[in-house]
């Protein structure tokens, strides 16, 4: 391979690193989110991804819902509405599901509830996945845009060496920073972040204190399926999905939180960035099957060089 050809390979790798690693890192904030504030480990949040995509699409595609906003805007703001329905699809689950083995109800037990939190949530996702394939059938979707099959170009920067910026990854990178951001905010600046991190850090002297930790964990586990199927409904922007595509996603969501260190919500955010930029690098020298395998070398690498995650510093709390 020659240096041209090297440097190009390089730096499209480095772009679509960026790129996908924040739609990665928004996904991981929802499920970062969940854990880190309900200490939940919910083995359903890549069927909450699969929800939002399908959601986004029936919005756009489906029942022409965003038909008039044609065929550039209307997929993105398909994804930004997939958030508030899994949002109020996660309240019900929590209420009604998730919330039977979870915060105060189980608390002073010997497994804190955990053991049925993995049942009940690895139940949800057979169930999520098995009901998908008979709602929405086998064949694969997608959220059709013009701007998925086109790029822009930069270059060329080194003889002939071009970058290539797919339009649709890029928007979807815009458009998931923006609501990372925007969470963020929520989180640090409001009287709900406030009652969100009280409830987190203790939940017994949050409830002496006049907080309904019940109804804050309630938010918390909508928000973190909410955020994660806006993820879910950007991805649908540029790829093709089906019921089963949550279980491709859900190592890598697991993976960046653990990253980024356990417990820190933005630190999840550069824990997908990281596997992003990891799994791009990878499709330089390793075929695409391999990928997955090449995130759990870096993975087990940080884990054993320094277990708290990138930011473990922040990890009591983002």
């Amino acid at each position: 391979m020659d240096l041209e050809n090297l440097i190009e390979n390089v730096l499209n790798a480095l772009t679509a690193g960026i790129t996908i690693g924040c739609i990665y890192g928004l996904m991981c904030i929802g499920l970062g989110l969940i854990f880190g504030i309900m200490k939940v480990v919910n083995f359903a949040q890549g069927e909450l991804l699969m929800l939002g995509m399908f959601a986004s699409l029936y919005l756009v595609t489906g029942g022409g819902v965003l038909a008039f906003l044609g065929p550039y805007i209307g997929p993105f703001v398909g994804a930004l509405l997939a958030g508030p329905i899994i949002f109020i699809a996660g309240g019900f689950m929590h209420k009604f599901l998730i919330s039977r083995v979870s915060g105060l109800r189980t608390a002073g037990t010997i497994d804190d509830g955990h053991f049925g939190q993995l049942i009940i949530t690895l139940g949800i996702s057979l169930i999520l996945q098995n009901g998908g394939m008979i709602v929405f059938g086998s064949t694969p979707a997608s959220v059709r845009t013009p701007l998925s099959s086109s790029a822009f170009q930069l270059g060329p920067i080194y003889g002939d060496a071009t970058v290539f910026l797919n339009k649709a990854k890029l928007i979807a990178c815009a458009v998931a920073i923006v609501t990372a951001i925007a969470l963020y905010f929520l989180l640090e600046f409001t009287r709900i972040g406030k009652a969100l991190r009280a409830a987190a850090d203790n939940p017994t002297a949050a409830t002496y204190m006049g907080i309904d930790v019940d109804k804050y964990y309630r938010m918390a586990f909508g928000l973190g399926s909410g955020i994660t199927a806006i993820a879910g409904g950007l991805m649908a922007t540029y790829l093709s999905f089906g019921p089963f595509v949550g279980f491709d996603y859900v190592i890598i969501m697991y993976s960046g939180v653990v990253l980024g260190g356990i417990g820190s919500i933005m630190g999840a955010f550069w824990g997908g960035l990281t596997v992003g930029f990891v799994q791009q690098f990878s499709a330089l020298i390793l075929p695409p099957q391999l990928q997955n395998a090449a995130i759990f070398i870096v993975f087990l690498l940080i884990v054993l060089l320094r277990p708290q995650g990138l930011f473990g510093r922040s990890a009591e709390r983002a």
